[in-house]
């Protein structure tokens, strides 16, 4: 196979692999090279380079195809829960041997992927919607965790002390805002909070500064658990209002440097952000 054709097909490969594997829409593939390039000499590698993908560690999910379905728009994965799947990947280090709460949750797709590559300690999946809930746990049975049993105080479970080397511990836990104090928090011990796409209504901005402040009386060894939020810059003005309403409740925040979007496919062009919160 010539030197150009070799490059096609590993581009078409990547792509296929990118979307297809990924469970994405394939309204933008190159279904028209694709189909000359495995009619040709060459397709049978191709297709069997295909059918050997994919290789390594994979997130198996059951989602919705609705945005909005049974009340919520819990149930689909949003872009800023891939931009922050991948962050986590590149910095594997800020999770390993560390207990996680991640908030708004939804299907579960960030903290699956940093369960399976960065090795946390615990990691604590979080939603308010029973629905949501209910798909969030039957998605870490699918990917083969167990899951903790719910208690009120997960830090003094024995099972949140003892390391697995192999797998975290994993609870997934309902957790409304609005209503959770800072001892119940406390209880998780975090070291480490995320979110991802939850900057979506004014309310929803006012109650995640809220259960922030909370989290900053999370005492560890002296110290507040780290904390990072991604989203999609949808409307600046939401975005202004969290970083306001953060610097009202004595929030630090930096944003972190843009990094490479290689591992999963975007519908559209989403400009997208992180940021790190000293609690």
């Amino acid at each position: 196979m010539a030197p150009e054709e070799n490059g096609e097909a590993a581009r078409l490969l990547r792509s296929f692999e990118r979307r297809f594997l990924a469970a994405r829409a394939l309204r933008s593939f190159p279904w028209q090279s694709l189909e000359e390039k495995l009619r040709d000499s060459s397709g049978s590698e191709l297709l069997l380079n295909i059918l050997q993908k994919p290789s390594g560690d994979s997130v198996t999910l059951s989602e919705s195809t609705a945005i909005v379905s049974h009340g919520t728009t819990g149930l689909v994965t949003w872009n800023a829960a891939l931009y922050l799947a991948e962050w986590a990947l590149e910095n594997p280090a800020a999770f390993t041997h560390r207990t996680v709460l991640e908030l708004g949750s939804g299907v579960g797709l960030t903290g699956l992927a940093i369960c399976k590559t960065c090795r946390p300690r615990a990691y604590i999946f979080s939603d308010c919607h029973s629905r949501v809930l209910e798909q969030l746990q039957g998605n870490v049975l699918l990917n083969g965790l167990s899951l903790e049993p719910s208690v009120t105080a997960p830090a003094q479970h024995p099972a949140f002390k003892t390391p697995d080397t192999e797998n975290p511990r994993v609870m997934v836990a309902r957790l409304d805002w609005d209503v959770v104090t800072a001892p119940q928090l406390a209880a998780f011990w975090p070291d480490i909070v995320i979110a991802a796409d939850v900057l979506y209504c004014p309310e929803t901005i006012l109650s995640l500064v809220g259960v922030l402040q909370k989290l900053s009386a999370c005492q560890k060894d002296q110290q507040a658990p780290d904390a990072y939020v991604a989203f999609t810059i949808r409307n600046p003005e939401t975005c202004q209002l969290f970083t306001t309403e953060l610097g009202r409740a004595g929030i630090l925040w930096e944003e972190l440097p843009r990094h490479d979007q290689k591992l999963f496919p975007y519908e559209e062009h989403s400009e997208m952000a992180i940021l790190k919160l000293t609690l």
